[in-house]
């Protein structure tokens, strides 16, 4: 499992963000990319130059926020 300091070592920079709207969003949507085995950061498609958030899979799930709905495996 990762913690929160190794979470935010990991390079993100070829990370592949979607939404899980799958199109355009008119109020700004969430983004999910897997970017570790245990690891996933979540951006902002309206504030596309923010750092994004990263949590553990298991942090994810606390805050029901589920892979699968942005078209992701778990």
């Amino acid at each position: 499992m990762q913690d929160g300091t190794t979470l935010y070592a990991l390079d993100i920079s070829g990370a592949s963000f979607v939404k899980p709207c799958g199109g355009p969003c008119t109020e700004g949507c969430v983004t999910l990319a897997r970017i570790g085995e245990d690891a996933w950061a979540l951006g902002d498609s309206k504030r596309p130059d923010a750092q994004p958030l990263r949590f553990t899979t298991r942090e994810l799930n606390a805050a029901g926020i589920d892979p699968v709905r942005f078209g992701l495996g778990p």
